[in-house]
């Protein structure tokens, strides 16, 4: 099973390259982050007949959605937003004993305490979930590097947000010893795995970027994970989608 997550920046400018992503490498799971776009401007084309579709948008702003493969799961699942939603930033879906969420983390530019509540709600609920007998697969821009190899060294700053100690500290409470960060613990040297790049000094094609999108997942489901790989050739969003392979 493939899961993948992608901030496209803009689906409505990214709608061929999404559709010709998902031709090409077919994810069992598809989470998409920053649509920018209300349901009923959705290009017609990227409700793909091959996916269960739930779109949660907004006018020019935030947005996410999750896609579920009908040959994965062939009644219509159940979509849902937990209770500390705001601006369209997360839905999950629940397959049996299984959910996945597919979340977009206030960057805190604007807003930064809101930013931190939004994540110790996250942290909390995903714990909530584990408590409750249930796996889990968190999906998404998270807008947080979790270590300092997460960024490239000409971009740590320290102080800058997205890689303050408090941040790091609730990323951890997310993780809380039973959800993993499935890339980094597949490649736990690698310096150059990042997900993001500043949109100016060709800083992509240097590969100058920090990692702040990530799939987590429960322990049971991580240990059975082959790769998880960023996908740097595909799309002209700033992100690059993320895609995990689990072994049946």
């Amino acid at each position: 099973m493939k899961v993948a997550t992608w901030n496209v920046n803009g689906i409505r400018a990214r709608e061929a390259q999404l559709c010709d992503w998902l031709e090409r490498d077919r994810p069992d799971i598809v989470c998409l982050q920053e649509l920018k776009a209300t349901p009923e401007q959705i290009p017609a084309r990227c409700s793909q007949a091959d996916y269960h579709v739930y779109w949660h948008g907004m006018r020019a702003y935030s947005g996410v959605s999750l896609h579920v493969s009908k040959a994965l799961h062939g009644d219509v699942p159940v979509f849902a937003h937990p209770a500390f939603d705001m601006e369209s930033r997360i839905v999950t879906v629940t397959l049996g004993n299984l959910v996945i969420a597919s979340v977009y983390v206030p960057n805190g530019g604007k807003d930064y305490a809101a930013k931190l509540d939004f994540f110790t709600n996250l942290a909390a609920w995903a714990s909530g979930v584990h408590e409750s007998g249930r796996d889990l697969v968190v999906c998404g821009d998270l807008n947080i590097a979790h270590a300092d190899i997460d960024v490239h060294p000409r971009e740590r700053k320290p102080g800058v947000i997205g890689q303050r100690p408090e941040e790091r500290e609730l990323f951890d409470r997310l993780l809380g010893g039973h959800i993993v960060d499935v890339g980094r613990a597949l490649h736990p040297d690698d310096e150059a795995m990042f997900s993001w790049w500043p949109p100016w000094r060709n800083m992509r094609q240097r590969n100058i970027g920090w990692r702040i999108d990530y799939i987590l997942a429960s322990r049971s489901i991580a240990d059975r994970a082959s790769d998880c790989i960023v996908l740097a050739d595909v799309g002209t969003s700033d992100h690059a989608p993320v895609v995990m392979t689990i072994d049946s």
